[in-house]
């Protein structure tokens, strides 16, 4: 079922224009100088309503995020909350992790984020998972040697099929846990994060890094 669009959309993306990147093709390999200051690049892989991205730009002010979200009508949500905070390295694209080589070149990025993805559970939709081994092929070209992949859900159908694609495709694994917030909470959550600790369940997390 579609989302139906917000009222005042445009105006709002508008609104927050300064951290919107309505042609992410035309930066590819120059992010760092288009937007200087930053130490490395990190990307988000469907940011939502920008809770992690917001929270975790603020406490890493020397790196640039770029957040891709295809929804509009969340990305807004996200882009205002950056807006609110003034955060100035923190940018959003409404963009597809598909074309994701299209945007960055190689070895221009130092992280992404992939928080919550769609587990896309019937085998026949496996290649649109965002842990499947087209788009970790597609990581790799874009990573810089040594370069992190952050993964956070809470299927453990999608973390377990994760660890073997991650494994398939060459990565070192750095961390594995099963439960991140067993002891309390840890890091920066997202909305769906925060509502599925508040309900007690367990958020499985693995953190990988391109082999040098």
């Amino acid at each position: 079922m579609r989302m139906r669009r917000k009222p005042n959309l445009e105006a709002r993306l508008e609104k927050c224009s300064h951290l919107l990147v309505r042609a992410p093709e035309l930066y590819r390999g120059r992010w760092l100088e288009e937007f200087p200051g930053y130490k490395e690049l990190h990307i988000e892989l469907g940011c939502g309503k920008g809770r992690f991205t917001v929270g975790t730009a603020k406490t890493s002010p020397d790196v640039l995020f770029v957040a891709l979200e295809k929804s509009a009508n969340v990305m807004v949500i996200a882009l205002e909350r950056a807006a609110n905070e003034g955060l100035r390295n923190a940018l959003f694209a409404g963009c597809f992790a598909d074309y994701l080589t299209d945007y960055f070149s190689p070895g221009e990025v130092s992280r992404i984020y992939i928080n919550f993805c769609d587990p896309w559970p019937s085998v026949r939709h496996a290649k649109r998972r965002l842990t499947g081994q087209p788009f970790l092929e597609l990581y790799t070209q874009v990573l810089r040697p040594g370069g992190e992949i952050y993964l956070k859900t809470d299927n453990l159908q999608l973390f377990e099929f994760s660890l073997l694609e991650f494994e398939l495709c060459g990565f070192s694994n750095l961390e594995i846990v099963r439960d991140l917030h067993k002891s309390g909470p840890v890091g920066v959550m997202t909305d769906y994060e925060l509502k599925f600790y508040e309900q007690g369940l367990p958020i499985y997390q693995g953190v990988w890094c391109i082999r040098a």
